[in-house]
């Protein structure tokens, strides 16, 4: 990879921009593998594997989960469609539970979270697998593969993992790199002690979590970011191999839930960025969320199975920000392009840029007290640890 980043024949300019390429696909986190040891082998015993949430027996030998829309009916010995849940002698397991790989600090707005404790550090999870196949994943090296092939597997209990938050002095624990839903019961199990250690929990998901479970993870979880990967059923369809709908209706229950939301939509050339659909998407937030609901329109890069199409013009972005601001959405900021005015959260009041930023980094914040300093306006979000 570094060598195709950074060839010996190319001008200086191209290898400054390929260069920041390659700086943004690898984010700017602080991975802790030092701070803990490495698993040796998956052990496919009942007895080392944390026992399912959320499914019930339709057999003897036969389960189905009800963690997502999927509702996967599987025999003795097979897997969800996520492949981190297993039957065995009829009961389901998780095989991911304790068993992360991937464990990294990143900056809070890298998840990204805007509106919530800006500039602050957040200590991310993510495991193998996922109950989503979306063509254009930037980490399909987790999300795609079972944790059979996983480079790296380590041995952190939910104990351990907010033992870690507390001796870094990090407020805030996320899960994210892939999706939450397939490591369900581990998330759970470290979110509900963190709230007992007065720490706070987000999560980045696809949103396909059905009611029940998600409504009991939110009761531990301070706030949630969601892919909102398009609005159409057929892109969901055709590359996602998912639903719009379950999406739609997660959304909404966070709301109901009075749980801080942001939304992210990766915005991908020829697939999803077409002006009628990106306008019916930003009244449907408005009409059905609230106006004050930040949107993260992002660039979309060549990644895992579609690298044939080129990366999102930044003007295609800017026309989507305008789309979502005549639709009466205040905070709409555009991501994946570090240096652009608009990465930058700006008050819907007076205009005044109150958060400041270049890509993952706050420059400055003009808050004080939830409010724009220069006019006092209230700014929806979570602001005071």
């Amino acid at each position: 990879m570094l060598k195709r980043f950074f060839d010996v024949k190319i001008s200086r300019r191209d290898f400054l921009r390929k260069a920041a390429i390659f700086l943004m696909s690898i984010g700017a986190g602080v991975e802790l593998s030092a701070f803990f040891d490495r698993k040796k082998k998956v052990k496919l015993d009942k007895e080392t594997l944390r026992e399912a949430m959320f499914y019930k027996r339709l057999d003897k030998d036969v389960v189905q989960c009800e963690v997502c829309f999927r509702g996967c009916i599987r025999k003795e010995g097979q897997r969800s469609f996520c492949r981190n849940k297993i039957n065995i002698d009829g009961k389901f397991y998780s095989l991911v539970h304790s068993r992360p790989s991937a464990v990294q600090i990143d900056p809070i707005e890298k998840e990204p979270a805007y509106h919530m404790f800006p500039g602050t550090e957040i200590l991310c999870f993510g495991t193998a697998g996922c109950n989503f196949r979306c063509k254009f994943c930037q980490n399909w090296h987790l999300s795609q593969r079972p944790i059979e092939e996983m480079d790296i597997i380590y041995e952190l209990s939910p104990e351990d993992c907010v033992d870690i938050a507390i001796k870094k002095k990090i407020p805030t624990l996320s899960f994210t790199y892939n999706e939450p839903t397939s490591f369900y019961e581990y998330v759970y199990d470290i979110a509900k002690i963190a709230k007992e250690k007065g720490l706070h929990i987000l999560f980045h998901s696809n949103g396909s979590m059905n009611p029940e479970p998600l409504k009991e993870l939110l009761k531990y979880a301070d706030a949630v970011t969601i892919d909102l990967k398009g609005f159409t059923k057929e892109f969901y369809k055709n590359t996602s191999s998912a639903k719009l709908a379950p999406v739609l209706g997660t959304l909404k229950i966070i709301k109901e839930e009075k749980k801080w939301l942001e939304i992210v939509n990766l915005h991908i050339p020829g697939l999803n960025d077409n002006p009628l659909d990106i306008k019916r998407m930003c009244r449907w937030i408005k009409e059905e969320l609230g106006d004050d609901v930040p949107l993260h329109f992002s660039r979309f890069f060549p990644n895992y199975r579609l690298t044939n199409i080129t990366a999102t013009p930044i003007k295609s972005l800017e026309k989507a920000h305008q789309i979502a601001r005549d639709a009466g959405l205040k905070y709409v900021t555009i991501g994946n392009v570090p240096g652009h005015k608009l990465n930058s959260t700006f008050c819907p009041n007076c205009q005044g840029r109150i958060i400041h930023r270049t890509h993952f980094q706050v420059l400055k914040n003009n808050m004080k007290n939830g409010k724009c300093i220069f006019c006092g306006y209230p700014i929806a979000g979570l602001w005071e640890l």
